[in-house]
């Protein structure tokens, strides 16, 4: 069997899981696909790297969340480049993709959560909604994750903690409203 086939065969039952975790992270549809193009294409590239034996969803995820590091956070912190024609739109137009922009957040997590629950999650400290997301929403174990973002499980688990604790404490009242738990708790 050739390398390519090999890789395909690894790592393509990974993709659906790798295009959520992408939308996660880049909040946006057509980042997340240019992520998960980025990431399939770097694992190609280091296949050779890859310690077979090892989780190759782990691997697959740490590659994804370095390329997301090194691009698309970059980009946040760059002014953001206008050009002429965009400059030069009316003012209902700008208007609207502003209100797009607004609601990114609410569009992207619709299925998944509440708009309560994923303001609450987005409000977290990176580091820890990271692990959150990846603990509890794509299914990682400790150890995974901790490969995932090259830390000691102690790290993973200490974060998981209080990111957990975080968000009961942004989402006490929400709980209660809905009957999540009572009011007396």
């Amino acid at each position: 069997m050739t390398n390519h086939k090999i890789f395909e065969q690894t790592t393509l039952p990974h993709i659906t899981y790798l295009h959520a975790y992408a939308l996660r992270l880049t909040m946006n549809s057509e980042n997340a696909k240019d992520l998960l193009q980025d990431t399939y294409f770097k694992a190609y590239r280091f296949w050779g790297n890859y310690e077979k034996g090892t989780s190759i969803k782990s691997w697959l995820y740490c590659i994804m969340k370095n390329s997301y590091i090194n691009v698309y956070r970059k980009e946040i912190r760059e002014p953001k480049k206008v050009e002429y024609q965009e400059y030069h739109l009316p003012y209902n137009t700008t208007q609207e993709t502003y209100f797009d922009q607004k609601h990114l957040l609410k569009n992207n997590y619709n299925d998944i959560f509440g708009d309560e629950i994923a303001c609450s999650l987005k409000s977290l400290n990176d580091s820890l909604r990271d692990v959150i997301v990846l603990s509890d929403v794509e299914g990682l174990s400790y150890q995974e994750i901790a490969d995932t973002i090259d830390c000691p499980i102690g790290t993973v688990r200490s974060r998981l903690w209080r990111g957990r604790k975080q968000l009961r404490t942004k989402l006490l009242h929400y709980a209660r409203e809905n009957g999540y738990i009572f009011k007396g708790s």
